[in-house]
């Protein structure tokens, strides 16, 4: 199954964001569930949040990857929201 992970980050934490980035990429290529992900922006272009398309067997193992996020574990994210997602329209042909 597919899951979209959508996070705010927290007020003043883009500091956080940077000093864990490389953190955040590496566990996010050592899970394998990325599917799609990049950062939201803020009206001034910082990095203010994310959207991730990640696969999951269920929606509690979704839960769980989610959870490990180090993002997420240090405390960029305020709040996150998990929902199942489905791909229907691809007129670029991502490889899902």
């Amino acid at each position: 199954m597919l899951f979209a992970l959508i996070a705010v980050d927290r007020k003043n934490s883009l500091q956080l964001r940077m000093a864990t980035r490389e953190t955040h990429f590496a566990w996010a290529r050592e899970t394998g569930k990325v599917v799609l992900g990049g950062p939201f922006l803020d009206g001034e272009g910082n990095m203010a949040g994310s959207l991730i398309l990640f696969e999951a067997d269920n929606p509690e193992a979704a839960q769980r990857w989610a959870e490990q996020d180090p993002y997420r574990t240090t405390g960029v994210f305020e709040g996150v929201e998990i929902k199942p997602w489905k791909p229907t329209y691809n007129p670029r042909n991502f490889a899902f």
